[in-house]
């Protein structure tokens, strides 16, 4: 079948949306280092950072769905730790999850002992700033491209167009509001801080992920929304107490 009969069905355009929302949920955590990075970054290369970076996150996931039968295949055991075993997706799994929090730690200590307001010269580079956004993605991407073909394992027909088209779509949408999420991070100490606690939370996910303990995603998320709710009335008590002191 072909691109405009597949969307054409009730069944791919159901497809599409689920996997739309999901590839945009997954990306949440994507968003937020990416918030962060660019952050090192002067103004007028925060943006141009962002969409290159996350362009080349796109394509080296469309690359990762174009080789879908490979990385399906990284889950046979390359060999095993104390009776864990270890496949090529568990490696890739614990280097990301070291990397993340690696960064998210050391992003912390510098924002908790003033040390991130760095002269322009000693700031990040460009390049090596979107060598990071692409890195990290890659490593989110994993779960979200096995969870997209495992998905669409019950399709009548084809699935990769569906799939390929739901990465595209969140892709675009997460490039459309990667700024003001940026801005709105970055400019509260506090909210950052959360953020980057829970990078942290997702670093040790990736690890034990790589040693095959799996930890339900939604509690996590819950937590952070409940902690950024909780932040948001604080913020909002604040401004109120501010007016009635004028």
């Amino acid at each position: 079948m072909d691109f405009f009969t597949i969307l054409g069905t009730p069944e791919g355009l159901l497809y599409l949306l689920i996997l739309s929302l999901l590839e945009i949920v997954l990306g949440i955590d994507n968003i937020i280092f990416i918030s962060i990075i660019t952050d090192k970054l002067p103004k007028e290369k925060k943006r141009y950072a962002r969409n290159v970076g996350m362009i080349m996150a796109l394509v080296a996931r469309l690359l990762l769905l174009a080789v879908a039968a490979w990385v399906m295949g990284m889950t046979k055991e390359l060999f095993s730790v104390y009776g864990i075993k270890i496949t090529g997706q568990s490696l890739i799994l614990l280097l990301g999850g070291l990397f993340l929090l690696y960064k998210s730690t050391t992003e912390m200590h510098k924002t908790v002992t003033g040390e991130e307001e760095e002269s322009a010269s000693s700031r990040s580079k460009l390049s090596s700033v979107i060598f990071q956004i692409v890195l990290v993605d890659i490593v989110f991407s994993f779960d979200s491209v096995i969870t997209a073909i495992g998905m669409t394992k019950g399709m009548a027909h084809n699935p990769m167009i569906v799939i390929y088209l739901s990465v595209i779509i969140s892709m675009i949408i997460m490039m459309l509001f990667a700024r003001p999420i940026s801005n709105f991070i970055n400019n509260r100490p506090t909210i950052k801080m959360i953020a980057l606690s829970f990078l942290v939370t997702i670093g040790i996910m990736l690890i034990m992920e790589a040693f095959h303990q799996k930890v339900p995603k939604g509690y996590v998320y819950f937590a952070m929304v409940y902690s950024l709710i909780v932040e948001f009335l604080n913020i909002r008590m604040r401004k109120n107490k501010g007016k009635t002191e004028h």
